[in-house]
């Protein structure tokens, strides 16, 4: 079965805290029986001076014979839990709590271990010299009777309790820890159902757009990360759509536009070797042939322009120059354009400055292919207005006609690459439908706005901005 990346962080978290807690519980095992162990062994001793004030001192002094010195010390081992040895100055073993419950009590401490110092006493852990089956704290303490010594005491008291008394301690940690993980794997599992399935939602929307079905919707609503992460999916999925639309527009339109041209020169080159066309005509239909292939290297020369434009962006040469000119001179350009169809081009210029700041160049083929378009679809004895404003630190130039106009629909399509406002406009209007998007990105490039204002029936007015010489 596969496993997802949540189920790696549950797994991952509840073995932490495994491992936490079983640091935690060494570590407090140790520190606990330590702690416990040095308590019992002051416990001892303060037990050992007790009992050698009380009763060992009465032994010595003579006012306590050897019997009841036996009845003592064994009742002190009910009590106390505690087993007594009591040996004289030397390690002789006088008397033993229970001598009974021993296999066989040496007659002198020393013949245990001859290094036991029973001047200063001492402290160990173990089962004294295999004395004992378990292990037992034990501490040698001598008595002393008017600062002199008079025997040593050696009591001993096994780890059982202590043992027990460990294991409720961490009998109380494993009641919070057991608690923890519960709740901390009721919290993984509410987290995996509110994160993981939108995730699995988004992944799986995400293989079908990859498919191709930009349609597919996530079904994701909400108001956090995860909800931004599934919009900015679907709004990716509108965007990858519509160039998918594009690209297929693009593909039909580029085919379409590049066929005309083609199939009229191929056309009229094997009419004119088939014989169709008589040489005394050559002269005409090699003008037709050279239109088209001018046409073909002017949707060549735009295709380049703008594969340009989308690599690098248009690279300007800024420089000033009035604005004015430029306009003066594409009249000039296109007057027999104009002349042809009888239209009046005129330039207004309110503006106190006309001085900006651009590449001449590229400025004048924006105005170039406004005014070209304005051209072809302005009607017989129409007009063109060509005007120059002032507006804070800016230039706003637009060129206005009085053609057909642009349906609301239409008109944000207008500045898209190979796209016709007029789809019946054809041999006799040889746009290639590149002029306007070319134009858009070399103001885009100025860091300028393109705004289009248009009305059917009552023309068209396309508007841009420039900065003013020595503004930015």
């Amino acid at each position: 079965m596969k496993s997802n990346f949540f189920d790696k962080v549950i797994v991952g978290i509840v073995l932490l805290l495994i491992v936490v807690f079983m640091i935690l519980a060494s570590y407090t095992t140790y520190a606990t029986k330590r702690t416990l162990v040095q308590e019992k062994q002051s416990n001892l001793a303060n037990e050992a001076h007790l009992l050698s004030v009380q009763t060992i001192s009465a032994y010595v002094q003579g006012n306590m014979d050897e019997e009841y010195l036996q009845e003592r010390l064994d009742e002190f081992e009910d009590a106390l839990k505690t087993k007594v040895w009591y040996c004289n100055e030397i390690g002789k073993i006088i008397a033993v709590s229970y001598p009974k419950n021993y296999r066989k009590v040496p007659n002198n401490i020393m013949q245990i271990d001859k290094n036991i110092d029973i001047k200063d006493g001492f402290t160990m852990t173990g089962n004294f010299y295999n004395t004992f089956d378990g292990t037992m704290i034990s501490v040698g303490m001598p008595v002393l009777l008017d600062g002199k010594q008079t025997g040593f005491l050696v009591l001993h008291t096994s780890l059982t309790e202590l043992d027990n008394i460990q294991k409720d301690i961490l009998g109380i940690m494993y009641m919070p820890f057991v608690a923890m993980i519960l709740i901390v794997v009721l919290m993984l599992i509410y987290m995996s159902g509110t994160i993981l399935r939108p995730i699995a939602k988004i992944s799986a929307t995400a293989k079908e757009y990859a498919k191709g079905n930009f349609d597919a919707t996530t079904g994701v609503e909400r108001k956090d990360e995860i909800g931004e992460l599934s919009d900015s999916l679907e709004f990716m999925a509108g965007e990858l759509n519509k160039l998918d639309i594009y690209r297929k527009n693009f593909i039909a339109n580029i085919s379409h536009d590049f066929r005309s041209p083609l199939t009229s020169i191929k056309g009229y080159l094997l009419a004119m070797l088939d014989g169709t066309i008589p040489p005394e005509k050559y002269n005409r239909y090699l003008g037709i042939v050279l239109n088209e292939s001018n046409r073909l290297t002017k949707l060549t020369e735009g295709l380049l322009e703008l594969n340009d434009f989308d690599t690098h962006g248009p690279v300007l040469k800024m420089s000033d120059f009035d604005i004015v000119d430029v306009i003066r001179l594409t009249r000039n350009t296109t007057e027999v354009l104009c002349e042809k169809k009888k239209i009046d081009f005129r330039i207004n210029c309110p503006a106190k400055n006309t001085i900006v700041h651009a590449d001449r160049m590229k400025i004048g083929q924006v105005i170039f292919n406004l005014v070209d378009n304005a051209i072809k679809f302005s009607p017989q004895n129409g007009s063109i207005v060509a005007t120059v404003t002032n507006k804070n630190d800016k230039v706003f130039v637009s060129v206005k006609d009085d053609g057909p106009g642009i349906s609301k629909e239409k008109q944000n399509k207008v500045f898209d690459r190979f796209y016709k406002a007029d789809v019946s406009r054809g041999k006799d209007k040889q746009g290639t439908g590149l002029g306007l998007a070319i134009t858009k990105e070399i103001i885009k490039a100025h860091g300028e706005n393109m705004d289009l204002i248009s009305t059917e029936g009552a023309g068209s007015e396309f508007i841009f901005s420039l900065p003013i010489s020595g503004k930015e």
